[in-house]
């Protein structure tokens, strides 16, 4: 397939990039600076200048190629109205991604998060969440799932909290950041909530596995670690940076602090029985020992 992505050239994108030109693909992502198109193309792809706010540009790359997948988003979680902005600039991203493939049965795979379940781990059954912070992303992917009953081969491969690579990613890396800025290893409550997380290269795999094989309107796992507690991850992170480890009030980590604070286990069995999908690289807690003081 000729596939097009947006956010191909991040920690997720990137691996993606080299999972789809791998396995005979061709890419064409979408690349908002002049250093994103350089490494997009370094990588084997064809980039194409444009951001999620150019909407013409998102029609006419999705309209041309045989599928899509969707992945960027500007992670701007410095205050509750940048993180709103956010969330806005990419509900109408996928809105104008999922116009150009109406009617043409192609794919189109978007990203998503492991839904909170309380009192238990979270599983593809359960509904995407569309409440809490960032709650307006679960709505904008709703919206792709629907895109079913109008012609297009939808998904959604959900994504732990913490997606990893070399130590570096998602909300593991977000305290890695917070710690060298702080000083301490801090985690939110008495760090007994669990984080599920997957390593970048396993989510790949999973992101073209739905790509090439996933029904309409279906949720999938991107799950190797079902739940590691907050406070197992901070005392690596303390280890490796010879920081503290303390418990922090959940103010400290902005906007997402109640999502921190949140135990939020999930699983994969279906996926992985469903799509044959087989997470093989290090687990948080051991990819967490690359990082560097």
């Amino acid at each position: 397939m000729r596939v097009f992505i947006t956010g191909g050239t991040g920690l997720v994108g990137s691996a993606v990039v080299a999972e789809l030109l791998g396995n005979g693909h061709t890419v064409l992502a979408l690349a908002r600076s002049d250093a994103s198109a350089e490494a997009a193309s370094s990588a084997g792809a064809e980039p194409v200048r444009g951001g999620l706010t150019d909407l013409d540009v998102l029609r006419e790359c999705a309209a041309t190629a045989d599928g899509v997948i969707h992945l960027a988003f500007s992670n701007d979680f410095s205050s509750p109205e940048a993180l709103a902005n956010a969330v806005a600039e990419e509900t109408a991203a996928q809105k104008a991604l999922g116009e150009a493939l109406l009617g043409s049965d192609r794919p189109f795979v978007t990203v998503s998060g492991t839904p909170w379940v309380p009192g238990r781990a979270s599983t593809e059954a359960d509904p995407t969440s569309t409440d809490g912070p960032v709650g307006g992303r679960g709505q904008a992917v709703n919206g792709v799932l629907d895109l079913a009953s109008r012609g297009v081969r939808s998904s959604a491969v959900r994504l732990p909290r913490t997606v990893h690579n070399n130590g570096h990613g998602g909300f593991a890396g977000l305290l890695t950041q917070i710690a060298r800025q702080t000083g301490v290893a801090g985690y939110p409550g008495d760090g007994s909530q669990r984080w599920p997380a997957v390593h970048a290269l396993d989510a790949a795999v999973l992101f073209r596995l739905a790509l090439e094989q996933a029904p309409a309107g279906t949720a999938w796992h991107a799950v190797a670690d079902e739940g590691d507690q907050v406070r197992d991850i901070a005392e690596v992170i303390g280890r490796r940076l010879d920081l503290p480890v303390q418990p922090m009030p959940a103010e400290t980590f902005g906007p997402i602090g109640p999502i921190f604070a949140t135990d939020q286990p999930s699983t994969s069995t279906h996926t992985r029985q469903a799509l044959g999908w087989k997470p093989k690289h290090p687990g948080l807690l051991g990819d967490l020992e690359n990082l560097q003081a």
